[in-house]
């Protein structure tokens, strides 16, 4: 019952104009930035931190425009995984198996529907699992002590590479940097200065808000001129919507499943959207079996992976906002929105921003609606977006960023800082080192230390003090399976999931 009615507190923030304006306004340009390959999420949110400041927006609103932006994301990434055969992200590339394919045969308006819909059904069990799981995670986190929220914070860098990453070794690289970054300043326990070398601007270290634009913004800018700013892709008919009520019903327990999956998949540690998308779409194969023609322009092809990452993105928001560690890359950049607002994630946000939780969440249901309404009817204007030349699309992108940091502190000194932090991004992607581990090692370092701290003052220094508890030891087992399984299961996962992608002979 409690729930039920901080759920209408929200409603109650999420309803007032002023915040239904930005909702719209970030599901509109969450779609949009979705849309273009290679953007994404995470850069989407990145990129419309600095007008957030900019514009002084009050933190309930900040956060309702950037989760609008999130959640329009996800769903714009599948517009050009139907028409183009390129995801418009990595949780999107299971879309292309049948969106593609539909879209050859002349149904890219029934595909574009149909996914659609589908992401309206993941994102809605995502969020009723929200609604339904963060209060009792955070009851539950209140009898954390900080030896267990050091192991957690251990769990978290862990968990991090996922059984679907890449390159384990890679990523403990990037976790690394970014703990080392995190130490620069003056040491709040000692007040010893680290790492300063004398420059003033770093005494109070180094802001991660310039970091996620440089990292993402900037960097992104970098490779669109290493690949010539391209002239964009060709014109696509899109078609007449021809599906029909009755093929809709037909793929409800499709979407009801990707959906739980999804979610599922999303409040795991290291799992996230890519990993949602793709055991939806083999499950569904596996459930539908000689019955369907997978691959080939099946429907249910498009349906389950929308439903699994939609509802992914909503599932990833449970520890973010309740332990305060993110369960994906574009929830670590939301967490630093949090942290640079004095919103400090966790337990205690539940009572302390009731608003700010609530609001988002509220949010989240009201964008979904939203994106709805807006995707069937508008997509020919998401479609012409892909015509548009990068070459006049990044220009704007980075006049946002600049303007938005320097309105920030007003300091050029941030300016030449987050130019150094998009090189340094340009170079890690080059090398293949993911940069979401570098944001997480620069949020969660401070915390980390803190609490490993506070829990060796408490025992006088003894050191077993951080896996004494049941739950400490929980948490250091959990964090080991993390560090295994990627080895062991990682390499078998990817590559069922590279076969499962392979282009059809449809692709071109």
């Amino acid at each position: 019952m409690d729930t039920l009615n901080y759920l209408m507190d929200g409603f109650a923030v999420a309803l007032t104009p002023y915040n239904l304006m930005f909702a719209l306004f970030g599901a509109f340009v969450g779609t949009l930035i979705g849309c273009l390959p290679g953007l994404g999420p995470a850069n989407g949110v990145a990129i419309l931190i600095p007008l957030a400041f900019t514009l002084g927006l009050p933190p309930a609103t900040a956060m309702i425009l950037l989760t609008s932006v999130y959640a329009g994301a996800m769903y714009g990434g599948r517009i050009s995984s139907i028409l183009l055969n390129v995801p418009g992200d990595e949780p999107a590339m299971m879309t292309c198996l049948d969106g593609y394919p539909m879209a050859q045969q002349g149904r890219a308006a029934d595909a574009l529907a149909f996914s659609a819909i589908a992401s309206f059904m993941g994102s809605l069990i995502g969020c009723i699992g929200l609604i339904l799981l963060a209060p009792v995670l955070a009851r539950f986190a209140l009898t954390f002590g900080p030896a267990e929220y050091f192991a957690l914070f251990v769990l978290a860098f862990a968990t991090l590479g996922g059984i679907t990453g890449k390159n384990p070794m890679k990523t403990v690289v990037a976790a690394t940097l970014g703990l080392m970054i995190s130490t620069v300043g003056i040491d709040i326990s000692t007040g010893t200065q680290r790492y300063t070398f004398g420059v003033l601007e770093l005494y109070e270290g180094i802001d991660f808000i310039l970091a996620i634009v440089g990292l993402f913004a900037i960097s992104e800018m970098l490779l669109f001129i290493e690949a010539r700013l391209g002239s964009g892709h060709k014109m696509i008919r899109v078609g007449k919507l021809t599906l029909t009520f009755r093929e809709v019903l037909k793929t409800v327990p499709t979407q009801l499943r990707g959906g739980v999956l999804g979610f599922i998949a999303g409040v795991l540690p290291g799992a996230g959207a890519s990993l949602g998308s793709f055991i939806s779409y083999t499950l569904e194969k596996q459930v539908v079996g000689k019955d369907g023609h997978f691959g080939k322009g099946d429907v249910r092809g498009v349906v389950a992976p929308e439903a699994g990452n939609n509802g992914a993105s909503s599932g990833a928001l449970v520890p973010m906002l309740t332990l305060g560690v993110p369960g994906s890359g574009t929830t670590a950049v939301l967490l630093a929105m949090l942290i640079s607002l004095n919103i400090t994630p966790g337990p205690l946000m539940f009572t302390q921003h009731a608003d700010v939780v609530w609001g988002v969440i509220a949010a989240l249901l009201v964008g979904n609606v939203l994106l709805l309404a807006l995707n069937i009817p508008l997509v020919g204007v998401f479609v012409r977006l892909l015509s548009v030349p990068p070459m006049y699309l990044m220009p704007i992108v980075t006049m946002v960023a600049f303007v938005g940091i320097y309105s920030i502190s007003h300091s050029a000194f941030d300016l030449y800082f987050m130019v150094a932090f998009g090189v340094a991004g340009y170079l890690l992607r080059k090398l293949d080192i993911p940069l979401v581990p570098i944001i997480l090692g620069m949020l969660l370092g401070p915390e980390m230390e803190k609490n490993l701290g506070h829990a060796l003052v408490l025992s006088d220094g003894d050191w077993t003090v951080l896996w004494s508890t049941p739950l400490a030891i929980g948490l250091w087992v959990v964090a080991g399976l993390g560090l295994v399984l990627p080895v062991v299961v990682g390499p078998l996962l990817r590559r069922r999931m590279k076969r499962a992608a392979d282009p059809s002979p449809t692709a071109p």
